[in-house]
């Protein structure tokens, strides 16, 4: 039986993957370190909020006496750790939160796991996952291969270079010190609980408000999409079956342009909107409502710096070694993913409006 700390457990993957855990794995206790920053938010944990096995924690993963205690307290086996700045744009205007939220934080964990696993020798067996993006390995040519876990780091965004960094200090501290890790890498995320300024999310947000479908350059960048659901199963595959040490590839085997990807949306609205009629009530502005393509919102806008031309995943590792196989198409989950946003018009309303935000500060100051 793992006793698990999930950092960053109140964002979009951390969340998915606490209600992922504690669906299949009945009362092992989880602990949630989080500092509910913009993309932290309680509400994502609300359906399990009540279970005994959750226990839920407001801080800083930085704070290395905190997690110290944390891990002697609770005397917790297992860290996931999620908690990351993980925004390109965000990383290009302001890059310093980047190194301090995703390097020093994750080597603050480190040093938490190094001495009371290692030095003071509280648990049996441990360890350490750290969860990582394709992104550490640069941009692929139309005609390349897949990335692999043999793949150099190529990273082309301060984003990525901080992600790529995090890695190198959990392996260093595999071979250096002996902390039983893993490192899993994998591509774009979907799915329920998404912050609103990703790509997903964000159009479908947009397209029933009526606004624009910005699309940076020529929509022509390719993204391998994976259902978080998926992500959330590979990762407790590598928790259960993974190597110390070893770095393994999750993907969803579904490379799209985000051109493609958009249009696909807007296809979906349409025939959502089309099936009902109360949607146009509701989403009175979305070109749906009137019988329009919402489509026609699409605009190209300048492309963003430095930005990757192409990702896709070879996790042929994790398949072979893990069990591991991506179970949801893009079609299904863009489907499912736009079908969840309509049903919890609530949730992305009080996280754009910063109603959430405020009652944070108010309640977990």
């Amino acid at each position: 039986m793992a006793r698990v700390l999930v950092s960053g457990g109140a964002g979009f993957i951390g969340a998915n993957f606490v209600h992922h855990w504690l669906a299949t794995h009945a009362d092992e206790p989880v602990v949630v370190l989080d500092a509910l920053t913009y993309a932290g938010n309680l509400a994502n944990l609300e359906p399990v909020r009540e279970r005994a096995e959750l226990c839920f924690v407001r801080g800083d993963i930085r704070d290395t006496a905190l997690v110290e205690r944390l891990l002697r307290e609770q005397r917790l086996d297992t860290i996931v750790h999620f908690a990351a700045e993980s925004h390109v744009d965000r990383s290009i205007h302001g890059p310093d939160a980047f190194i301090e939220t995703n390097v020093q934080g994750t080597h603050a964990m480190l040093k938490a796991a190094r001495t009371v696993w290692l030095e003071e020798r509280t648990v049996p067996v441990h360890r350490f996952h750290h969860v990582s993006t394709d992104e550490v390995y640069g941009s692929l040519d139309p005609h390349d291969p897949p990335f692999s876990e043999r793949t150099p780091y190529a990273p082309n965004s301060p984003y990525s270079a901080s992600k790529a960094a995090s890695d190198h200090l959990v392996r260093a501290y595999h071979h250096t010190y002996g902390l039983a890790t893993t490192i899993s890498n994998c591509s774009n995320n979907y799915g329920p609980f998404h912050f609103p300024e990703k790509l997903i999310p964000l159009m479908i947000v947009n397209l029933l408000h009526g606004r624009e479908l910005p699309i940076y350059g020529d929509g022509r960048n390719v993204r391998d999409w994976l259902h978080v659901s998926d992500h959330c199963r590979g990762i407790e595959c590598i928790l259960e079956r993974g190597r110390p040490g070893e770095v393994y590839n999750i993907g969803g085997g579904a490379e799209s342009e985000n051109l493609q990807l958009v249009e696909t949306l807007c296809a979906v609205a349409d025939g959502a909107f089309a099936a009902d009629a109360h949607l146009a009530g509701r989403f009175p502005d979305a070109p749906a409502a009137r019988g329009e393509k919402s489509a026609s919102l699409i605009r190209f806008v300048k492309d963003r710096p430095g930005h990757d031309r192409r990702y896709a995943i070879d996790c042929s590792k994790a398949e072979r070694e893990l069990g591991y196989r991506a179970e949801v198409t893009l079609a299904r989950g863009l489907g499912e993913t736009f079908a969840w946003y309509l049903a919890n018009e609530w949730w992305w309303r009080s996280v754009m409006d910063g109603s959430y935000q405020r009652w944070i500060e108010t309640h977990y100051r």
